[in-house]
């Protein structure tokens, strides 16, 4: 074999770069090989574009070029990953792994080039995408190329957000990733950042240059910030952690696992508190339900009164929707409408059924939330209820009161495959409290303020709850079943099995 082969082959390596690599490494930081080495199976990457350098030429000579920007500042290329769980079939995934080591990470053009060509791969073979986004945007100082003058006709942006409902697409963010990089982190259906994360739509030259005043790169962006706004879906320590999470969120999206284990059933009897009005803990009751040790929630910072989430039931991947009352009760408001429709959507392009777990009051009305866009907000989550179709499971554990329990079914009681309730499940327009002091103003008025008053208030609300027990709606047909709490996890497995359901026309 060729010797400059291999000596051209080799430069492209950590090994050939120790003083970068030792840098990265005493920043607490992996490299982009080392986190591919961790992402992909073993012997399964086959890399492309590997001998590209920064269009450069013109400044540089071609031996520092190679020496100190191999790949131009990107590993790009197919490999499986979870091969062992899905087979290699369905396993088969692009890779790009931004490097910072190779000038900051920052886009030249054929860094884009290479982009372009393996996301061009992800769509015509229809092939899910992991991204490594680090880096600090465009780069100016790719001299060589005279074909363009603002540098905006750039196809990388148009291709990565227009793979959205065609494949999946996983981003994960660790350390400055600024302009373009958080362009493509930002546009992923899934966005992983580690701890020490700044993501920004422009770093400090950029913001400077705008006159917007000068500040240092960890002031853009915060994870804490970034997260509490919905920008990251999923926080995690480091970049092995990050690794190991993309590894797990892509594997629901490539298919049913042979293996799985449960816990015992029965506990769910006792799983929601004796007072209708004390909240509760939603995420044991849905680890139990699920497969042990698959449910990972998504953007737990943000929209906080809906959970969103993924997990397995019998080996089969879904999609969870959940009201958690510790959170305004669980009345679902604009944040939270965001961002259960930006999950719906997913799902349903994905292929993945949803499971929607429901306790609430409905949707949180009122001038502040009204000035949050509410009408706006809430009547976007009916609209992808109503464009999803995959199949669909609809468990009320408790209160399924207005517009707000008819979005989480789908935008009616009627449109999900199966809804059930569990006994304590209760229903209505609105929830019973507001009924009664809307409904009986003035049978209220006319009892002196005080005991009076409250015991009949108290009266008529115990009125309400009986006439809307989930007994009574079901004979009524407006929901299918009321159900043994421990007997949720074997009704949604058999309603997903095939038997109900289907996709949606």
């Amino acid at each position: 074999m060729s010797e400059e082969w291999r000596r051209r082959i080799e430069q492209t390596l950590d090994e050939a770069r120790p003083e970068a690599v030792a840098k990265r490494h005493a920043k607490g930081s992996r490299t982009a090989r080392e986190n591919l080495a961790d992402l992909v199976d073993p012997g399964s990457f086959v890399e492309m574009g590997g001998l590209a350098v920064a269009a450069q030429r013109s400044r540089r000579s071609l031996e520092e070029l190679r020496a100190q920007t191999p790949g131009d500042g990107v590993v790009t290329g197919l490999a499986t990953i979870n091969a062992d769980r899905v087979g290699a079939a369905a396993a088969q995934t692009v890779v790009i792994v931004n490097d910072y080591t190779v000038l900051a990470g920052t886009q030249g053009f054929f860094h884009h080039r290479k982009i372009d060509r393996v996301l061009d791969v992800a769509r015509s073979r229809r092939l899910p995408v992991v991204m490594y986004a680090e880096g600090g945007g465009g780069r100016p100082g790719d001299v060589d190329v005279q074909i363009a003058n603002s540098g905006l006709t750039v196809p990388t942006f148009a291709r990565w957000a227009g793979l959205a409902g065609v494949v999946p697409r996983i981003a994960v963010a660790h350390g400055y990733c600024f302009a373009g990089n958080a362009a493509l982190f930002g546009s992923a259906d899934l966005r992983i950042a580690t701890q020490r994360s700044f993501i920004g739509m422009a770093g400090p030259a950029m913001i400077e240059g705008g006159g917007l005043g000068r500040f240092r790169p960890d002031e853009i962006g915060p994870i804490e910030v970034q997260a509490r706004n919905g920008v990251v879906d999923l926080v995690v320590e480091d970049e092995a952690a990050a690794t190991e999470r993309a590894k797990q969120l892509l594997g629901y999206f490539q298919g049913p696992v042979p293996d799985h284990t449960a816990a015992d059933q029965a506990p769910l009897r006792d799983a929601l508190p004796d007072n209708r009005r004390f909240s509760y803990k939603v995420r044991p009751i849905l680890e139990r339900i699920g497969d042990e040790g698959t449910f990972v929630e998504l953007g737990q910072g943000y929209g906080g009164s809906v959970l969103t989430g993924l997990l397995r039931i019998e080996g089969r991947p879904v999609g969870v929707l959940a009201n958690d009352t510790r959170v305004l009760g669980g009345a679902i408001d604009s944040a939270a409408s965001r961002k259960a429709a930006r999950f719906l959507r997913l799902l349903s392009a994905s292929g993945l059924p949803v499971v929607s777990v429901c306790d609430t009051p409905g949707f949180m009305v009122g001038p502040d939330s009204e000035a949050e866009g509410a009408v706006h907000d809430m009547s976007e989550l009916f609209v992808a209820g109503a464009q999803v179709r995959t199949p669909w499971v609809c468990i009320f554990l408790r209160k399924g009161y207005g517009l707000g329990a008819m979005a989480m079914a789908g935008g009616s009681l009627d449109r999900p495959d199966l809804t059930a309730s569990w006994p304590q499940g209760e229903f209505g327009g609105m929830g019973l409290e507001g009924a009664v002091r809307l409904g009986f103003a003035r049978e209220l008025q006319a009892e002196a303020e005080g005991e009076d008053r409250d015991a009949l208030f108290e009266s008529l609300v115990a009125q309400l709850y009986e006439r809307g027990k989930a007994t009574e709606t079901a004979s009524f047909l407006e929901i299918d079943a009321v159900i043994d709490p421990a007997d949720t996890r074997r009704i949604i497995a058999s309603v997903l099995s095939g038997g109900i359901g289907g996709e949606r026309a």
